[in-house]
């Protein structure tokens, strides 16, 4: 089932939106909320990078989701 054109075009801009607000608390050391907005911007912006089946963001959002978590997670286990 395919999602319609305004839900990607509502969820790419709350994509746009929380990646900008984690980038913001990034900036000003909000850990761990910073990464977390930035992980979940990114995951956002994988869902519409699939659903538009654009590979060159499927690529760098996956990675970019693939890296926050990591870092994340050894932040927080360790």
């Amino acid at each position: 089932m395919g999602m319609t054109e305004k839900t990607i075009f509502y969820l790419k801009w709350l994509a746009t939106f929380v990646t900008i607000v984690g980038a913001v608390c990034t900036s000003i050391n909000l850990y761990p909320l910073g990464p977390a907005l930035l992980n979940v911007g990114a995951f956002l912006w994988l869902i519409v990078a699939i659903a538009w089946r654009e590979w060159s963001l499927i690529v760098i959002n996956a990675t970019l989701l693939a890296i926050y978590t990591i870092g994340l997670l050894i932040k927080l286990l360790t």
